[in-house]
């Protein structure tokens, strides 16, 4: 099913904060990302893109605000109740299962999401589970190298299997970490493709540092600097924003 752009607001910050320290990482974001969107998060280093998100997914618990998905309150959530409703991540380093198969590696999604949905080992037809990793495989290109051991594949390839293991869990909201990070041009533009294929009945947020793949890709883009939001627009609004620019992009971006 394609996803009417678009809908009311699936993701939403109000005040989200994080702190280490004397270091202000998240600082009072209010955030809304509508369901349907591909939107991109950006800014320089240090900015708190990585910790924002690392809130939105639970591996760090805010120190105020609130975090709302699909209308429910999921702030004081752990990681596995928030993949359960509907939030999918791949890391910014690439994370798989590098001893198991391509096969094994999307079937461990799989058989979790199925077995939620029937609830007993006895109601899973193995016929259904291989459909399903044989179509996620299809999905990212993966499907001439099933037997393959994830960890014998070239970088871009484990990429695209990071990318098959959230899509079999069949998230509401996928969000991608440097998706394109350390990938050839080839890669690059394979994978850009692919982001947009998914786009069509998927909510995704990225993060990335590649501005030509953000400009390519992102509805909206977000930029984040010192914790905070400091612009938030299309493609050509941002480029022209002077603070986005002083802070991020360079004066030498005007003369691209």
């Amino acid at each position: 099913m394609i996803l009417q752009k678009h809908s009311p607001a699936l993701l939403h910050t109000l005040g989200l904060t994080k702190k280490f320290g004397g270091l202000t990482a998240v600082d009072g974001v209010e955030f809304k990302l509508p369901e349907g969107e591909l939107r991109a998060v950006v800014g320089p280093n240090g900015a708190g893109k990585t910790t924002f998100v690392n809130l939105i997914v639970g591996l760090l618990r805010s120190d105020r605000g609130q975090i709302f998905f699909a209308g429910n309150d999921i702030t004081s959530k752990p990681p596995h109740v928030r993949s359960r409703i509907g939030i999918g991540y791949t890391f910014q380093l690439t994370s798989v299962f590098p001893r198991l198969s391509v096969f094994e590696n999307v079937r461990i999604p799989v058989q979790s999401r199925t077995l939620r949905m029937f609830e007993y080992f006895g109601s899973v037809s193995n016929d259904r589970v291989e459909a399903k990793i044989k179509s996620v495989l299809h999905q990212v290109g993966l499907e001439g190298c099933t037997a393959a051991q994830a960890d014998s594949l070239a970088h871009g390839d484990q990429r695209k299997l990071e990318l098959a293991i959230a899509i079999a869990l069949e998230p509401r909201l996928l969000i991608l970490d440097e998706p394109t990070q350390g990938m050839s041009e080839r890669d690059v533009k394979e994978t850009i493709g692919l982001i947009r294929m998914i786009s069509r009945n998927k909510t995704i947020l990225i993060i990335e540092h590649n501005m030509d793949v953000v400009l390519d890709l992102a509805e909206r883009i977000t930029v984040f600097d010192k914790g905070r939001i400091i612009a938030e627009g299309t493609s050509s609004e941002i480029e022209q924003d002077q603070n986005v620019i002083d802070s991020y992009l360079g004066a030498e971006w005007r003369g691209r």
